[in-house]
């Protein structure tokens, strides 16, 4: 498998998985939960099949204290800034069209700290990529009344810094030995324990969920499954792990499409002009 194959199903994982997190919000299914899902099901996956692959899941103490240290305050830490700065911002896109513009970060840095390839028609492609995901993230037309804070810009920016790491150190204990599944494992067991203590301290109810809320709890943790793997193994045989990055962020254009259908979303001219651009910088960057 080459890292395009890789990152396309990367893609599709990515597609399923926020789709199914929409409709978890509509179903009234707590954030924490949606959360959950998504670290505590895939480690039963990757266990199982570390269990009939028999690969190896031994480390060094030194590689866990950075795996402990990545699940802590760049994976979860991470999640928890953008949460927030979601909700504190006067716009959610404006939130997301800074935290997630991290694969410009990671594909900068990667040159000069993993020695990454950065083509000058891969940094047009992720520029393009990272213009059109905002165009698509920022709605103008958003009335909602919301519980403003200047602290929205901070924390988006805090979010930013703590994916882009999380992406790096992803990158850099594939290189010094650790595989995909141990770290994936390790470091969702950890992320998993932090959800579980936040749910008990805010006393988040999980007993007598519908079917419907269960099934849709399922199709994240399968989706979520995925996407991380895929992600991972991407991280590994990419020219550099930005590329990687750049093909997630421009998964929201399929996302959006796929709303104004199932969950009747608002369709305008520049989300369509977002939608076409962040196609065409995918397919720049997957062209050789």
């Amino acid at each position: 498998m080459n890292w395009v194959i890789s990152s396309a199903l990367m893609f599709a994982s990515s597609v399923v998985l926020y789709l199914a997190i929409r409709k978890g919000t509509l179903l009234k299914i707590p954030t924490q939960l949606n959360n959950l899902a998504m670290f505590i099901l895939p480690v039963l996956a990757y266990a199982f099949i570390a269990y009939v692959s028999k690969a190896e899941m031994k480390i060094t103490p030194f590689q866990f204290i950075l795996i402990l240290v990545t699940a802590i305050f760049f994976s979860y830490l991470g999640n928890v800034l953008s949460l927030i700065s979601l909700e504190y911002a006067p716009n959610p896109g404006y939130s997301l069209a800074i935290s997630k513009s991290y694969v410009v970060f990671t594909s900068i840095v990667s040159v000069f700290v993993f020695q990454s390839e950065l083509t000058v028609k891969s940094a047009v492609a992720i520029a393009l990529i990272v213009i059109s995901s905002a165009l698509i993230s920022i709605n103008k037309g958003d009335n909602t009344i919301r519980r403003e804070n200047i602290m929205w810009l901070p924390l988006s920016l805090g979010a930013f810094f703590c994916w882009g790491m999380l992406a790096l150190m992803s990158k850099y204990l594939l290189d010094i030995g650790v595989g995909v599944l141990p770290r994936l494992i390790y470091s969702m067991v950890i992320v998993s324990a932090l959800i579980i203590l936040e749910m008990n301290f805010k006393k988040v109810k999980y007993a007598g969920l519908r079917i419907d809320q269960l099934m849709t709890l399922l199709i994240i943790g399968i989706s979520a499954s995925g996407f991380n793997y895929f992600m991972q193994l991407g991280y590994q045989l990419a020219p550099n792990p930005g590329y990687i990055n750049a093909v997630n962020a421009s998964s929201i254009s399929l996302v959006t499409l796929f709303s104004i259908f199932l969950f009747k979303d608002e369709f305008s001219f520049r989300r369509f002009v977002g939608i076409i651009g962040a196609t065409l910088g995918l397919l720049f960057l997957f062209l050789k």
